[in-house]
């Protein structure tokens, strides 16, 4: 007997919801790099179908969402919502639900001088990881909406592939 939802091979995407669309689709396209694929919305019932199906506020309006191609497979699905009970404060890594989006550079220092000159955020550091993770250096940064970002780098692998035998690639 196998553990695990039977058939799981992947992620498909990840769906965030920003304050403003247009500037999400600016930093996403114009900063980070993705590409645009396309667009849906607006979403809205007068039911219960929001809160049935999102967990959303049964008046919610899911004003539009645009899809994304990152790095050439992974997919950011980013929605701009309005809704009576909506919180505007992002939360942090420490917070209950906070998290990141880390995504992989080839070089570390390259990306961190690119962030800079488009006018971003970037956290202290880099940091060098220990441990298992030895090998690898990585940053947070934060997009204009203030979600938080990290770039991580492990070009000859991390401990754990060395040790593990596995293919550092």
């Amino acid at each position: 007997m196998t553990s695990g939802i039977p058939g799981l091979t992947s992620i498909d995407h990840i769906g965030f919801t920003v304050p403003d669309l247009d500037e999400a689709t600016d930093f996403l396209v114009n900063v980070i790099g993705c590409e645009y694929m396309y667009s849906l919305g607006p979403f809205r019932d007068d039911g219960d179908w929001m809160s049935d199906h999102l967990n959303v506020h049964p008046r919610a309006v899911m004003r539009e969402l645009h899809f994304f191609r990152c790095g050439g497979q992974a997919i950011f699905e980013v929605f701009q919502y309005s809704a009576p009970d909506q919180t505007h404060v992002v939360p942090k890594n420490s917070d209950i639900g906070g998290h990141h989006i880390a995504l992989y550079v080839e070089d570390l220092d390259a990306a961190i001088r690119h962030l800079e000159k488009h006018g971003v955020t970037v956290l202290s550091g880099p940091t060098a990881s220990r441990g298992p993770s030895a090998g690898q250096r990585w940053i947070y940064f934060l997009a204009p909406w203030g979600m938080q970002f990290e770039l991580v780098s492990y070009p000859n692998g991390k401990a754990f592939d060395q040790d593990s035998g596995a293919d550092p690639a």
